[in-house]
């Protein structure tokens, strides 16, 4: 079956058609008839995202009908491809949630085809406050490959990124076996020195999980892993531009060291979506998510409990920003993740290349989703 999809080019903002068919695009031309506020840009990708709309990834009670929510809810906000993320958590709730989502893939198609792979971020995280977060101590662990490889084993291979300390005993040995395995590597939630983050480089590290954010309250102020991972030319970075976890000066510096290496992720909590107000999060500690989207523990207004917003939300905020131009803020949001994972059939609108794509407004400061297609079918619209 052959559509016709017409809006302004994000990047030439030019009048364009496209004709897709069997989920792929035929044709690129000029377009007539239409309409000069509607704009076509690639689906995002969320590579980090633990919940949504009250639903949590990390909860025992997760359901397949709460995954297909989650998508649909997804769509809504522009995401055509996303990362589930299992935070630090036991062997058996792990291997529960896995069970969860590997089932979810193989019942639902749109789950199936969204879900581009399963992030786990722990159990092979820093032990030390402020580096750890919000991940349960008592669960924290060295890296374990005969562990990780049962988890795989449960999941069928969908574990596609891991986020580890590389400062840990074994760290280094594991992320090489990860790499042989095709796992991609993330540094994350650590307390390494310079020596240690070049070492999980070299050892085949792609990506820093939310740099500037899991670290101590007070650095070195030279020699500190934040800037060596800054530094590093291999690295790319994720950054949670939610307007709280950065500040505007940092993700200026953060956006223009990395340049074309930097990716945009929510990070996004169950609270993601939900109304203003007092909630109870899964770990049991009491949280307040206020008017401008802002997620805290009860009572400690400058502690966040996490993201609150969509990537959607943040795109829009960094649009606010003004630190880039709207182009280079979609692509982080949507070609460069595609591009870390490999998927070149996903990065951009081009001739052969799959289907993933928004029809959008800019409405008062905001991006208005009017159309999201999935593999060149339209899974939402306004």
């Amino acid at each position: 079956m052959t559509s016709i999809i017409k809006g302004i080019h994000y990047k030439t903002e030019q009048p364009v058609a496209l004709e897709i068919n069997a989920g792929l695009i035929k044709t690129s031309t000029t377009g007539n008839g239409v309409n000069p506020n509607q704009f076509i840009a690639p689906g995002l990708v969320d590579l980090q995202i633990n919940g949504f709309k009250g639903i949590d990834f990390n909860e025992p009670v997760l359901t397949e009908e709460q995954v297909l929510a989650i998508t649909q809810a997804l769509f809504e906000e522009g995401v055509t491809r996303y990362f589930p993320t299992l935070i630090t958590n036991s062997d058996a709730a792990i291997s529960n949630t896995l069970n969860v989502l590997l089932n979810s893939c193989s019942q639902n198609k749109h789950i199936n085809e969204s879900i581009a792979g399963i992030h786990l971020e722990g159990p092979f995280l820093s032990s030390e406050d402020g580096p750890r977060g919000a991940h349960p101590l008592k669960y924290i662990q060295n890296p374990d490959w005969d562990l990780f490889c049962k988890w795989q084993e449960i999941a069928q291979g969908k574990i596609k990124i891991i986020t580890l300390a590389p400062e840990l005993p074994g760290a280094i040995a594991f992320i090489k076996h990860c790499v042989a395995a095709g796992v991609i590597v993330a540094i994350g939630h650590t307390a390494a020195n310079s020596e240690q983050i070049r070492e999980a480089v070299a050892a085949g590290a792609r990506f820093s999980t939310h740099l500037g954010n899991a670290s101590h309250l007070v650095l070195p102020r030279h020699d500190n892993y934040i800037w060596e991972q800054l530094a590093s030319e291999e690295l790319w970075a994720t950054l949670i531009a939610d307007g709280f976890h950065l500040p505007q000066a940092l993700l200026n510096v953060f956006l223009k060291v990395k340049k074309n290496k930097s990716i945009l992720v929510s990070d996004a909590t169950k609270f993601a979506g939900l109304k203003p107000g007092s909630y109870q999060s899964h770990i049991g500690s009491a949280v307040e998510l206020d008017a401008s989207g802002k997620l805290f523990m009860s009572g400690s207004p400058k502690m966040l409990a996490g993201s609150a917003r969509s990537l959607l939300d943040c795109v829009d905020y960094l649009i606010s920003t003004r630190l880039d131009s709207t182009a280079n803020i979609l692509d982080r949001a949507s070609l460069r993740p595609n591009e870390l994972l490999g998927d070149t059939r996903r990065c951009g609108i081009k001739e052969g290349n799959i289907a993933d794509l928004i029809v959008f407004e800019r409405d008062a400061g905001t991006t208005k989703i009017i159309q999201t297609i999935k593999s060149g079918e339209v899974v939402y619209s306004l």
